[in-house]
């Protein structure tokens, strides 16, 4: 199974109110398994970037008038997300109202809704009534974000596709051989032996006295030599 997981930068939160894309990230996951492939693009939105949204992510005008506008660089990512992966994202409904109106406006296919997978709504189902930022969920899990001092979309999708394998159960999904998070972050060195411990008393054998004196009786026929003689 191929997904993407995605995340974008934009120039602000409305895109009906003329806020564009301003860089594109993606990480491919085969089997739930990172293969190394990544889209990564920054993008021209052709207009002038707010402060406020210059704060989050660092990408200024200067820095993006070089940059190809989503009309030239929109084929190649459908070409990378295909037509049947599902799409990871933090807060899906935000990115995709982003993609489908700069499809829209590009001229190209829209992305139906269904193929995103929000992760923004599977730690709030998991972890009702505690913080569901992408932050908060890697304090959570323990992953190291300390490179993430502004949001970049490759980084955050990087990040976010280690949050999403936690979130599903590790990198061995549905086998449910690691321990249940308390919600308390994991320290290197602590104790973590899980493994049920001995009972406080042996069960009782099972085995009759007629089995047993059988079983002697056969172990006698094999001679001194015999591996059951190593055995109380």
């Amino acid at each position: 199974m191929r997904e993407i997981v995605l995340d974008t930068e934009t120039t602000g939160f409305e895109p009906g109110e003329g806020d564009r894309i301003v860089e594109i990230g993606a990480v491919e996951l085969f089997n739930h398994m990172p293969t190394g492939n990544t889209y990564h693009q920054y993008i021209n939105p052709e207009r002038s970037m707010p402060q406020e949204a210059f704060q989050v992510h660092g990408l200024g005008d200067e820095f993006l008038s070089d940059k190809p506008k989503f009309a030239q660089i929109g084929l190649d990512f459908l070409n990378f997300i295909g037509t049947d992966s599902v799409l990871v994202i933090h807060n899906a409904k935000f990115d995709m109202k982003f993609l489908n109106a700069e499809l829209g406006w590009a001229g190209l296919p829209l992305i139906p809704d269904d193929r995103a997978l929000d992760t923004l709504a599977m730690a709030r189902r998991r972890f009702p009534g505690s913080p569901a930022t992408l932050d908060a969920l890697c304090r959570r899990f323990s992953i190291d974000n300390s490179s993430r001092t502004l949001h970049g979309a490759l980084l955050d999708s990087e990040i976010l596709a280690e949050v999403y394998l936690e979130l599903i159960g590790g990198r061995q999904p549905g086998f449910g051989l690691q321990p249940v998070e308390t919600g308390q972050k994991r320290q290197a060195g602590a104790n973590q032996d899980w493994r049920p411990k001995p009972r406080p008393e042996p069960l009782p054998p099972r085995l009759t006295a007629e089995e047993a004196e059988a079983h002697a009786a056969f172990v006698a026929q094999l001679g001194e030599a015999a591996i059951w003689n190593r055995y109380d």
